[in-house]
């Protein structure tokens, strides 16, 4: 190993992974408007989980209805999400890139973290990319950094097939100018509430005062907010087997739900489902949440933490339901979604550990 080896973080990120997993099996879709969400039907009610380019060009998103993606593309090929296969193909990938004498620290399906030692981070990305694509026929982005927020930043950039550094040396000249919403983990709720104090920009947050950021997303998300206006975070790569938090369940309605009785009966039915999962991790439930959301397209989420955590079926249902209480009368209900949160191994107060983000 050469004199100038110094520690790298690259995130590798693979193209439109659902939707490439699928051209991979039916190549005549190649160049088409891919659509993948639901059972793929685009008159029920479901959400879109990938797209491929060709589609994104048309502003097809994640997360966005089905009905609403047809309405964007009328000639896009809609395709049912077939989750087992992806889970199969995600596991070829991380083999592979474990393969390469790194740490991998694995993200979901389609990303993760790599952590090595190399005075060529650029020839490591490369190398990696070329692996993946012989051993799957899938295509990556690679962002170099020296801590996983500039690297996962900089994968944006090196989006399709492409490589990116951003390091501390070049942050503020790629990052300065943009907006806060270009942030990991900055999205629209945060960056108007930042908008509120005249931070619109990475410039203006990196300025901003930790005691302001504190008074408006309390000691530990301010301070977060922070640095992340500067590039700073983690940089160590962790390889250690992935423990699930929480595990969550819901429904999509094709015909909402308008009484408090149908309410009751699908929150008891997920909330069952919830547990069944938890049951298998072998530790105790101690907060529950409840998404719902409304017609036409609101969604709200409350949750409760348990007075002591359980590992009682009927304590975490009786959790759901109370939540179900608290839904506003009247409304008519096109969602509904239980999530329970578990102790985690070795944990002290689980109130005082890192909250979850993501989907519920």
């Amino acid at each position: 190993m050469s004199e100038g080896a110094r520690p790298w973080v690259l995130h590798v990120d693979l193209d439109q992974f659902i939707a490439a997993v699928e051209i991979l099996r039916r190549p005549e879709l190649a160049g088409l408007p891919v659509i993948v969400g639901g059972r793929g039907d685009p008159t029920e009610r479901a959400v879109v989980s990938t797209a491929s380019y060709e589609a994104r060009a048309f502003g097809v998103g994640s997360g966005m209805p089905l009905r609403t993606a047809a309405r964007k593309v009328p000639g896009a090929v809609f395709l049912a999400v077939d989750a087992p296969v992806y889970e199969a193909a995600s596991e070829q990938v991380m083999a592979t890139l474990r393969d390469l004498g790194v740490v991998v620290e694995v993200l979901g399906w389609d990303e993760a973290f790599l952590g090595a030692v190399t005075d060529d981070p650029e020839g490591l990305a490369r190398r990696a990319q070329a692996a993946v694509l012989a051993s799957t026929s899938l295509h990556c982005s690679v962002g170099i950094g020296d801590n996983k927020v500039r690297a996962k930043i900089a994968t944006g950039f090196g989006k399709p097939r492409g490589v990116f550094r951003l390091t501390d040396d070049n942050w503020f000249a790629v990052m300065g100018d943009r907006p806060t919403r270009d942030l990991w983990g900055v999205g629209a709720k945060v960056s108007k509430r930042l908008a509120a104090h005249g931070i619109t920009t990475v410039h203006e947050l990196a300025a901003a005062s930790p005691d302001e950021l504190v008074a408006e997303f309390g000691p530990r998300m301010g301070q977060w907010y922070a640095q992340l206006g500067r590039g700073l975070g983690p940089a160590v790569v962790d390889d250690s087997p992935w423990v699930a938090r929480g595990h969550s369940r819901e429904t999509t309605y094709q015909h909402n739900l308008t009484t408090p009785e149908q309410v009751q009966a699908a929150v008891r039915e997920l909330a069952a489902a919830v547990f069944d999962d938890t049951a298998h991790e072998g530790r105790p439930v101690f907060r529950v949440t409840l998404k719902v959301r409304y017609a036409p397209f609101v969604t709200k989420a409350i949750g409760h933490k348990l007075p002591a955590p359980t590992s009682e079926r009927d304590d975490v249902v009786a959790a759901a339901v109370e939540l179900a209480d608290r839904i506003e009368p009247g409304r008519e209900i096109r969602l509904l979604g239980v999530r329970a949160e578990m102790v985690m191994p070795d944990d002290g107060d689980p109130a005082e550990r890192t909250p979850v983000r993501g989907r519920l």
